[in-house]
């Protein structure tokens, strides 16, 4: 019967793929995906409220602008020391911002107009051998705790009977800046904290310069 052999073919024939091409539908589904990634999901210059990766990334120091005030409560020029005060609301970047003062006065020659002289006399200078430490408690801004500290953790007991142990006297230390102009190499360094020449150091020692 003729009919049946003008019939319209069906939708699948033998020896023909049925459907579009497994290779194009992987290409579509990757296509849809990262439409949808680059219209929903926003990079980080777009997140509302972050926060510039210089910004995040700054250093302590930088964060205080206003300068601290300070009180110079003891002089020992006996070991070419000085005990300063300042405020217990005193952050650690202003106390390095202090530091930081110092060192610059005395690059300039003016630490004099700072500070009193703790080697007075000497060739070299008023400060030419300096160990200013700071502190926010005035109960330690004494001769005896800046000579403990002085003298470093390993000095025999015995011969130099304290009042307040080093352990103590070091933790309540909130900078330290060393001035040596014999030794022209490295003739200051500074600190957050308190460390001494034997590499014991408090629980907020930081390294400045």
């Amino acid at each position: 019967m003729e009919s049946g052999q003008n019939q319209d073919p069906g939708p699948y024939e033998e020896g023909k793929r049925a459907g579009a091409h497994p290779a194009l539908v992987i290409i579509g589904v990757i296509a849809g995906l990262w439409i949808l990634m680059w219209l929903y999901v926003p990079t980080s210059k777009q997140k509302p409220g972050s926060v510039p990766e210089r910004m995040q990334t700054a250093p302590a120091e930088e964060a205080d602008a206003a300068p601290v005030i300070f009180k110079v409560k003891t002089v020992m020029p006996e070991i070419n020391a000085v005990g300063i005060l300042v405020p217990h609301e005193a952050t650690e970047s202003q106390v390095a911002g202090l530091l930081k003062r110092f060192r610059q006065a005395r690059l300039a020659g003016t630490l004099s107009s700072l500070l009193p002289p703790t080697s007075p006399g000497q060739k070299l200078g008023d400060h030419a051998i300096a160990d200013i430490y700071v502190f926010s408690d005035k109960q330690y801004v004494r001769p005896d705790v800046i000579g403990e500290l002085a003298r470093g953790a390993h000095a025999p007991g015995e011969l130099y009977p304290q009042a307040v142990p080093f352990e103590v006297a070091m933790e309540q230390v909130r900078g330290h800046y060393r001035i040596d102009l014999h030794d022209t190499g490295h003739p200051d360094e500074a600190s957050i904290g308190f460390a001494d020449e034997s590499g014991i150091h408090s629980k907020t020692y930081r390294h400045l310069f």
